[in-house]
């Protein structure tokens, strides 16, 4: 039993940047309905810290939004997240 608690992840976002397999990094579309990711915008305890760029969004946190073609889908939620953000000026990526 021991052996299975260290194999459940410490949190939503794991160690290398990812959610069910999907970089959170890249190009951002904000949908209404099926979304990949259901986000909570939070101010503390957040899963990722999250920066809006408005170009080369290539590292873990940096979101650029689109209205098309982007690398995943995000619906904004008050509760039952999939992940929780903070969004920040200046170091983005796993708190």
């Amino acid at each position: 039993m021991f052996a299975e608690l260290l194999l459940l992840p410490l949190g939503p976002v794991a160690d290398d940047c990812t959610w069910n397999g999907i970089p959170l990094h890249g190009e951002v579309q904000v949908v209404e309905g099926f979304p990949d990711i259901r986000v909570q915008i939070v101010e503390s305890f957040p899963d990722l810290k999250v920066k809006t760029v408005t170009s080369f969004p290539d590292h873990c946190g940096e979101w650029e939004f689109v209205t098309s073609f982007a690398d995943f889908t995000i619906q904004f939620v008050d509760s039952f997240p999939d992940i929780r953000i903070k969004y920040v000026q200046s170091f983005p990526g796993l708190p």
